[in-house]
């Protein structure tokens, strides 16, 4: 069983009953938003943002990891443009927990002819069968690709959640014989679409006829199981071990154009545990860099330098009573070197990053909190 929604559902109880910190450095470019994830810049400037949603009213479901969920169509694609908000696309499938933890629309890239292409994440632990049980279809569409057509209509492209089912590359790693998907990044390339799925531990390609393979899958790590408060303690026991899950959960082509991939880690998500891989199709992913925690997404400067934003730099485990996990941005030099954090002051549980033109950085805020407390704010670095 993965662990990603376990640690997130853990920042979102916490922030749905504490009031947010001030915003970053920059102010907002928009607020008001309903769990904004991932962004990206088009070629004029317009700023789109995969808004996960508030969930709905169309049936609810114990989720195999969260909880009791509800479901209905309030996930969009949205568009920033001269200061204004729009929704370039809207209805699309969502689910909201209890707890606040929402899953829906999960990252938005932009081609280089300007073609929009968007996920909606989910559905977690059971792949397609979870989906597919959801009551008067509302799990339709949940765990696809789609992109926008000439029209302004969204277009359904791959069925990944599907994909996980019939495949499940990731079966022969430990605690991995079930199907898991989340896809959670995706990044246009001249070869297709790629794809993190973060429930799956791999990366896929989708083709432009909509057909998947499987790019890489990272490798599941052994760790010292957390400590568990209520056990006796015994000075002669050895630390027992689970199987960490690496939860792929960013994509983006570099300059030398080999693909980069940071992870979220699963439990216990341990501090300074996550790296950024560097893949090469038909090779074993390599590290990158090394010493992040909770990586949730990736961006390229123009110069080569990589951005790493984390959605929790103290460890998702770590969030206690004082207010929701606090955020933190790194940047790795030109070709690889040793990370510089940035002292970005009020990210909370930041879900995407994107860079400007002009070298400027747009993150989304507050992913996995309650409704209308997302924004996206912009940074100089």
């Amino acid at each position: 069983m993965r662990s990603r929604y376990q640690g997130v559902a853990i920042a979102a109880t916490m922030a749905v009953a504490l009031a947010m910190p001030a915003a970053a450095q920059g102010g907002d470019v928009a607020s008001g938003l309903n769990s904004p994830r991932g962004i990206a810049i088009g070629p004029d400037g317009t700023i789109y943002v995969a808004e996960a949603g508030t969930g709905g009213d169309v049936a609810c479901a114990e989720h195999p990891e969260l909880g009791h969920m509800c479901f209905g169509p309030s996930g969009a694609i949205l568009a920033i443009k001269d200061g204004t908000t729009t929704r370039l696309v809207d209805g699309l499938p969502a689910g909201l927990t209890d707890n606040g933890e929402a899953i829906g629309p999960s990252d938005v890239a932009v081609a280089d002819d300007g073609t929009v292409w968007f996920l909606v994440g989910g559905p977690g632990a059971g792949a397609s069968g979870f989906r597919d049980s959801l009551e008067n279809g509302a799990g339709d569409g949940i765990g696809h690709l789609y992109m926008v057509g000439p029209d302004g209509a969204a277009q359904a492209v791959a069925d990944l959640a599907q994909y996980e089912t019939d495949m499940n590359p990731d079966a022969a790693q430990p605690g991995n014989a079930e199907p898991d998907s989340n896809a959670n990044s995706l990044a246009a390339t001249v070869d297709g679409v790629l794809v993190a799925d973060a429930g799956g531990n791999d990366l896929q390609l989708v083709a432009a006829d909509g057909t998947i393979s499987t790019i890489a899958v990272f490798p599941v790590q052994m760790q010292p199981a957390p400590v568990d408060p209520t056990a006796s303690p015994d000075p002669s026991a050895e630390p027992a071990m689970i199987p960490m899950d690496p939860v792929p959960t960013s994509v983006v082509v570099g300059p030398d154009g080999a693909y980069y991939v940071g992870q979220l880690t699963g439990l216990p998500f341990p501090p300074g545990g996550a790296s950024v891989f560097r893949v090469v199709p038909g090779e074993d992913p390599t590290v990158y860099a090394s010493g992040f925690t909770n990586i949730m997404d990736l961006a390229f400067a123009a110069d080569g330098s990589l951005y790493v934003l984390e959605i929790a730099k103290d460890s998702l485990i770590n969030a206690g009573p004082d207010g929701p996990p606090a955020g933190g941005l790194w940047k790795i030099p030109p070709g690889g070197g040793d990370p510089e954090m940035l002292n970005v002051e009020g990210l909370v549980m930041p879900g995407g990053i994107a860079v400007a033109d002009d070298g400027s950085l747009y993150i989304t805020n507050c992913s996995a909190c309650p409704a209308g407390a997302g924004s996206v704010i912009n940074i100089t670095p």
